[in-house]
């Protein structure tokens, strides 16, 4: 919930700071950018903090290798995705980095969710909230 949460507050406060005059953000998919990538900050920033990476890297599915490393990288794909959306010359392919980026990392939702690890949310609330993520990058494509 905290990342969607991350998400309408910076497309919120990004598309209140376009309709003042700023603009770079005086449409609704330039504010979309803004609060996909707080969302990708906010999340990236979890690979760091010491119980939430524990979290992260239980969330692993038990059959890949080095899980630390993984959830270090995914983390770090993360910042560098946010910070591409918020670049010009970068957002398009940014917002397809992300993209994929959450595709690849969905079976791990479905491996947290069957072990009942991490978050424990259920498999449907999981896959939901990751449609929706999902969604909100493809739609700063449009």
């Amino acid at each position: 919930m905290e990342p969607f949460i991350a998400l309408v507050v910076g497309f919120a406060v990004a598309r209140l700071i376009g309709v003042a005059g700023v603009g770079a953000l005086d449409d609704w998919q330039s504010a979309l950018r803004v609060g996909v990538a707080l969302m990708f900050l906010f999340t990236a920033s979890a690979h760091a903090h010491p119980k939430l990476r524990a979290d992260l890297i239980g969330m692993v599915p038990p059959a890949l290798p080095r899980p630390d490393l993984l959830v270090t990288a995914t983390g770090v794909l993360e910042l560098a995705g946010a910070i591409g959306l918020l670049t010009p010359a970068t957002s398009t392919a940014a917002a397809w980095c992300l993209i994929a980026l959450m595709v690849a990392m969905f079976p791990a939702n479905v491996s947290a969710a069957r072990r009942h690890v991490a978050q424990g949310d259920p498999i449907v609330r999981r896959s939901l909230w990751q449609l929706v993520y999902i969604a909100a990058a493809a739609l700063t494509l449009v």
